[in-house]
């Protein structure tokens, strides 16, 4: 099992959530809730007005998410599913655990316990340099204030 943090539209009560709990995808644990340890710029961009995390470290604000175990049919679609590696890539991230429901074994605990996990990271380094001017984010929510509602691909 592989550890994976999303701090977008595939968190519980968004838009593309469903994925994260279709089993045919692949297995996909809930283990608890995070932020990065380092700042990034969250920004919402494009015509879809999809979240993206740019990989600016120290820029920006500590990102909160969601933290899932996943098996490895999971991690393939989660690639295909991000365009990994052009749109998206996935990169290890430290991700200091705010609320913990995760049971595993004392590896898993221990990591835990002390409030930092490595976790799998869909951010990309691969965007228009006019968008480090969009404002940053430090929680994605599709229903935001920010008034920039996701498009689901199947709406496009």
């Amino acid at each position: 099992m592989a550890r994976v943090f999303v701090y977008g539209t595939l968190k519980k009560g968004q838009p593309n959530y469903k994925h994260m709990i279709n089993t045919a995808k692949g297995l996909a644990k809930f283990q608890g809730r995070g932020r990065t340890v380092e700042k990034y710029p969250l920004v919402i961009a494009g015509k879809y007005n999809i979240p993206y995390m740019l990989n600016i470290p120290g820029t920006g604000h500590h990102v909160a998410g969601e933290i899932y175990s996943v098996d490895d049919q999971m991690l393939q679609f989660l690639d295909e599913f991000e365009g990994c590696p052009d749109m998206y890539q996935r990169t290890l991230m430290r991700i200091e655990v705010v609320e913990w429901e995760g049971k595993g074994g004392a590896g898993e605990a221990r990591a835990a316990a002390e409030g930092v996990v490595e976790c799998f990271v869909y951010s990309t380094a691969t965007y228009p340099p006019e968008w480090v001017g969009l404002p940053y984010y430090d929680s994605y929510d599709s229903s935001g204030k920010h008034g920039l509602s996701y498009v689901l691909r199947e709406s496009r």
